[in-house]
């Protein structure tokens, strides 16, 4: 879901790092010392699920689990996939640091809608709804990063028209093996790790 160097707009890179920007600064507000651990642990989970990728004209098809990232950290998704994205950058050009902003803004804003729209059924004492509720975040993640690197790349001309919808046909597969994941992870952190869910929720205990 990377988009590479030297093919978006000037406007729209501009605009990736200004939101971008405002959600890392959101997000470093909200990270207390004692969540630091956690952000690196899902920043280095976000690095390694991205790492096997299949290019698809100007961008890339892969897993990122970022819908686990955002239900796990809120907008402290951020910098964690600020920090993933990066580094992917640097060591093995994924992407660019042009593109950066718009990267960490197309994956980590839908990770932090996810986590809004899904984080309240998690109090519920259904295991069955609460795989539901993380299933559907991590599709849905995947879905709206999908639709905002095809926006990405229409508001940069008309010539990537049919690479965006490409695009976005392209992570419909990834949506389901990214929902079954995300279900599966936080009904096993549900057990081992209850507390990465939110203290004190009934269904959580």
């Amino acid at each position: 879901m990377h988009i590479s160097e030297g093919v978006l707009a000037a406007p729209v890179l501009i605009s990736g790092v200004v939101l971008t920007a405002g959600g890392v600064a959101v997000g470093l507000k909200k990270m207390e010392n004692r969540k630091v651990p956690t952000v690196a642990l899902l920043s280095s989970t976000f690095f390694v699920a991205s790492l096997i990728q299949v290019p698809l004209g100007p961008a890339s098809v892969h897993l990122t689990l970022n819908g686990l990232t955002g239900l796990l950290l809120g907008w402290m998704a951020f910098p964690a996939i600020l920090v993933g994205l990066a580094l992917q950058a640097v060591f093995f050009q994924f992407g660019g640091l042009t593109s950066l902003g718009v990267n960490s803004f197309n994956m980590a804003f839908p990770a932090v809608l996810a986590y809004y729209l899904s984080r309240p059924l998690l109090r519920s004492s259904s295991r069955p709804l609460i795989f539901a509720a993380s299933a559907i975040c991590g599709a849905l993640a995947i879905l709206l990063s999908g639709l905002l690197i095809g926006l990405s790349l229409v508001w940069t001309g008309k010539p990537f028209w049919e690479i965006a919808q490409l695009t976005v046909v392209a992570h419909l597969p990834v949506m389901v093996v990214e929902g079954m994941l995300t279900g599966l992870c936080v009904l096993f952190l549900q057990k081992v790790k209850p507390e990465l869910l939110g203290r004190g929720s009934p269904g959580l205990r």
